[in-house]
């Protein structure tokens, strides 16, 4: 497991509360191989424990308060700042995945699509590619 995953591990979050977004849900899947940061939703008592690890800092940009540790490779927000997505939603459907709960990866394509930046065409392509290759096993184990 990358190393920055067991780094949010360590911030002992309430489970139920958080849920990595943004590039981890590729990570994790293998889609892609690496990343500069981690970016954590949170909501109730994983928000209180974000604020009590770090200080709050605003990003103008995204008009939203986050939570920044690592030196800016993890941050925690309670809201997302591209797109309109409902964090509960993301949170109470997300997959666990070696212990730690990530974005389903519809949401994450559907973000980065919003994004459109040049590392999330990138990230789409890669996402695709690797929809299409699990859907080609999935069928030849189904009929082998």
């Amino acid at each position: 497991m990358h190393a920055l995953f067991e780094k949010v591990r360590s911030l002992n979050l309430p489970a139920g509360d958080f849920a990595i977004f943004g590039s981890g849900p590729l990570l994790v899947r293998g889609i892609i191989h690496e990343v500069q940061d981690i970016d954590i939703i949170c909501r109730g008592a994983a928000w209180r424990r974000a604020q009590e690890l770090g200080e709050l800092s605003y990003l103008a940009d995204f008009d939203l308060y986050v939570v920044s540790l690592d030196n800016d490779r993890i941050s925690l927000g309670c809201r997302w700042g591209i797109g309109c997505f409902d964090i509960d939603e993301l949170i109470d459907s997300a997959e666990v995945i070696s212990g730690l709960p990530f974005v389903r990866l519809n949401f994450v394509i559907d973000y980065k699509r919003i994004a459109a930046r040049p590392k999330d065409l990138v990230h789409l392509d890669l996402a695709d590619a690797w929809i299409g290759a699990k859907k080609m096993a999935d069928t030849g184990q189904q009929s082998g």
